[in-house]
């Protein structure tokens, strides 16, 4: 399925934000098309889970825009937040609930209920390849398992768009082959639109669009093969030349 509208799916112009008199993010401006995948590329402490922040109206930008398929972060937060899943880096299920119970409550966080939520939450874990979990404990799944449920659960409220911040942390290879190819199927089947944090390479495919974040600040921007090959090197290589030569 493709979705077609003429707004980016997220819009990020000029944001700034600030801890106290540390710059956490300077001018960090970035678009994701609808039905893309597109990656944050940055190290440990580069600004993604702050820029994440501001984007989930965690915090409140001090300078800059945030548009999400038009609307305006902080003039229709309501409206934005709707088109808006999130699956943050630290893990956030109910370890004590069920698979399904944890779909259900948040699906009641966003006023939602009824017969057709509780299929939608039951097709959802299946899309994700855990319909026969649904009635065991979140403690009882793997780490891979439970990324899965909270990516079913991002998705409860039916947003066009979705965050995942470095979420195969943690993970062994095959569970973080299985989560990125989950996503990817969302994009491709569903036209969904991803903004993924990562600092690992190997999770960009060549057609991805990639921003490159570091120190706070986008110091590279593009297709991954167009950065890899503006520098006749590998994506890691590339990176590794940006970052360097910023700390410099």
């Amino acid at each position: 399925m493709t979705v077609r509208t003429d707004k980016p799916a997220l819009s990020v112009s000029a944001v700034g934000h600030r801890f106290g008199k540390r710059e956490a993010l300077a001018d960090v401006s970035l678009e994701v098309q609808a039905g893309r995948f597109v990656a944050l590329l940055g190290p440990n402490g580069a600004g993604k889970t702050t820029l994440f922040s501001i984007v989930t109206r965690l915090y409140q930008n001090r300078s800059g825009r945030v548009e999400v398929y038009g609307h305006d972060l902080n003039l229709t937060p309501s409206r934005a937040l709707a088109e808006l899943g999130v699956v943050f880096q630290a893990r956030t299920l109910d370890a004590d609930l069920t698979v399904r119970q944890n779909l259900a409550y948040h699906a009641a966080l966003h006023g939602l209920g009824g017969r057709a939520v509780r299929e939608h939450i039951l097709a959802l874990l299946k899309r994700v390849g855990l319909g026969e979990r649904a009635d065991e404990k979140v403690r009882t799944l793997s780490g891979g398992q439970a990324r899965r449920v909270e990516i079913a659960r991002a998705l409860v409220h039916r947003p066009r768009l979705l965050l995942l911040d470095e979420p195969t942390v943690g993970l062994d290879l095959a569970a973080r082959a299985d989560i990125v190819a989950t996503v990817r199927r969302l994009v491709a089947e569903e036209g969904i639109a991803v903004l993924w944090a990562t600092h690992i390479f190997e999770e960009i495919a060549n057609d991805d669009d990639v921003y490159v974040l570091h120190r706070g600040r986008i110091v590279a921007e593009g297709k991954a093969a167009m950065l890899a090959a503006r520098s006749g090197a590998s994506l890691a290589e590339t990176f590794r030349r940006l970052t360097d030569r910023e700390a410099a």
